[in-house]
This record gives C-alpha cells, sequence and structure tokens, in this order.
C-alpha cells in the first residue's frame, strides 16, 4: 500500500513539473510504477525498461529535464563524465545506489 501511495504522489507531482510537460501521462505513470520497483534486487533489463520510457526524444540520454525521482535526485552522481545527460550505462548505476 505504501508503494501504491507513493508512486501516485510521484506521478501527481511530475505532472505538475514544467520538465515532465512534454512526456506523455501514460509513460509518465509507466516510468514512476517501474521506478518505484526497483530494489537491491532488480536487473539491467528492468534499468533498460525505465531508461527507454524516459528518453523522450530517442537521443539515447537522458537529460536533467527527462529524469525522474531518484534518477533525478541521483544525476550528478550518476553523470560520471559530466556530459548532462545519462547514457544506458551510467543509468544502470541506480542500481548500485539501491544497495
Amino acid at each position: 500500500m505504501k508503494k501504491v501511495i507513493s508512486t501516485m504522489m510521484l506521478i501527481a507531482a511530475l505532472s505538475s513539473c514544467s520538465s515532465t510537460k512534454n512526456m506523455n501521462t501514460a509513460t509518465i505513470s509507466q516510468a514512476a510504477t517501474l521506478l518505484s520497483s526497483l530494489g537491491s534486487n532488480s536487473t539491467v533489463q528492468q534499468v533498460a525498461s525505465l531508461f527507454s520510457l524516459l528518453d523522450t526524444n530517442n537521443d539515447e540520454t537522458v537529460s536533467s529535464s527527462e529524469a525522474i525521482g531518484s534518477i533525478a535526485d541521483n544525476f550528478g552522481v550518476l553523470d560520471t563524465d559530466n556530459s548532462a545527460g545519462l547514457s544506458l550505462t551510467e543509468m544502470e548505476g541506480i542500481l548500485a545506489l539501491l544497495k
């Protein structure tokens, strides 16, 4: 129940953010649900699915304006090459933060 409530709160917060206005509401919901389900036993495949949902302009990076939740909160840590965008490899770093 806690996860459902936190997911709903995240979706509501993201819907009101100007940086996510260009994202489809269903995509935001899917990404938020997937992000909230990540844990210490999550797989690279789950992160790859999240990456695909967040990369709304299909440029093979997730920018800070495309990032949500803990990805956005840890963007600077995850962006190891300081390119202002997360590659799939960099985004997989979220798995280490979840352990």
